[in-house]
C-alpha cells in the first residue's frame, strides 16, 4: 500500500510517504505557527519525493491528538480535503499512540504533550497498549485520580515530555528515564486499521478551543429609540 501520513497534533508538522512498510519520504517541520502555510507544500514534496502522485495512493492517515484546536484542525482538514478530492479513505489515528509505537512501544511508558495554557496532554501504556489516557491537566497535577481513570504515577518507568514541561512535572517523575518520541509517518501508519472502512475523523480536542464566540451586546440606545 502507498499511504500519505500525516500529524500536526504536536508544536512538529510530519508529513511522509509509507509504502509496504517503507518510509520512502519524510519530513518533520518545527515552525507550529505555520502549519496551514506549510502543509500542502511539504505533501506535495513528499509525494514527488516518493515518485508517485495522489492517485497512486491507497489511503491517508493523519494524527487525530490530543492536540490543540487549531494545529489539529488544519492537519484533519486538509487529509480529509484530499481525501475527498482524490477519492481516497482516510484514517484518524491517535497521535499519542504514534509517539509510544515510536519509542518501541516500552512497558509503563508515559506520553505527555504540550496542551498550551500550562497543561498537558497525556496517555499511558503498558506493552503496546494504551492503559489510562488520553487526558488533558496541569503538569503537577499528573497522575491524581480522576473520575475517568485511577492511573498511578508509580507505575511509569519511561516518559516522553516536552523538555520544557518536565520541570513542571510531580517529584515522583523527576528521576524517571526521559526519552524524545515522535509520531514519525511510519509510526502513524503502523497503529492504524486498515482492516475495514475508516470510521468518520474524530478530533480528540479534550476541551474547548481558546477561541470564544463574543458576548451579544445590547441593543444601542438610539435604535431602540428609533424602533419605538
Amino acid at each position: 500500500m502507498n499511504i500519505l501520513a500525516i500529524d500536526t497534533a504536536t508544536p512538529a508538522l510530519i508529513v511522509g510517504v509509507v509504502c509496504d512498510g517503507a518510509t520512502r519520504s519524510e519530513t518533520v517541520l518545527s515552525d507550529s505557527h505555520a502549519h496551514n502555510e506549510l502543509l500542502v507544500p511539504a505533501t506535495l514534496r513528499m509525494l514527488n519525493d516518493a515518485h508517485l502522485t495522489f492517485s497512486d495512493l491507497d489511503a491517508i492517515v493523519v494524527g487525530v491528538g490530543p492536540g490543540p484546536f487549531t494545529g489539529l484542525r488544519v492537519g484533519m482538514a486538509t487529509a480529509a480535503a484530499f481525501g475527498d478530492a482524490c477519492h481516497i479513505p482516510v484514517y484518524g489515528v491517535p497521535t499519542h499512540d504514534a509517539i509510544a509505537h515510536n519509542l518501541g512501544d516500552p512497558d509503563n511508558l508515559l506520553v505527555a504533550t504540550d496542551a498550551r495554557r500550562k497543561e498537558v496532554y497525556w496517555s499511558s501504556y503498558c506493552g503496546g497498549q494504551r492503559v489510562a489516557g488520553p487526558e488533558v491537566c496541569q503538569p503537577a497535577r499528573l497522575g491524581e485520580p480522576t473520575p475517568e481513570s485511577d492511573y498511578r504515577l508509580d507505575r511509569v518507568d519511561v516518559m516522553s515530555v516536552p523538555a520544557k514541561l518536565a520541570p513542571m512535572l510531580p517529584a515522583v517523575l523527576q528521576e524517571t528515564t526521559v526519552v524524545s518520541g515522535v509520531p514519525l509517518p511510519a509510526d502513524l501508519v503502523a497503529v492504524a486499521d486498515f482492516t475495514g472502512k475508516p470510521e468518520p475523523l474524530q478530533p480528540l480536542y479534550l476541551r474547548r478551543p481558546d477561541a470564544k464566540e463574543p458576548a451579544k451586546k445590547a441593543p444601542s440606545p438610539a435604535i431602540v429609540r428609533k424602533e419605538s
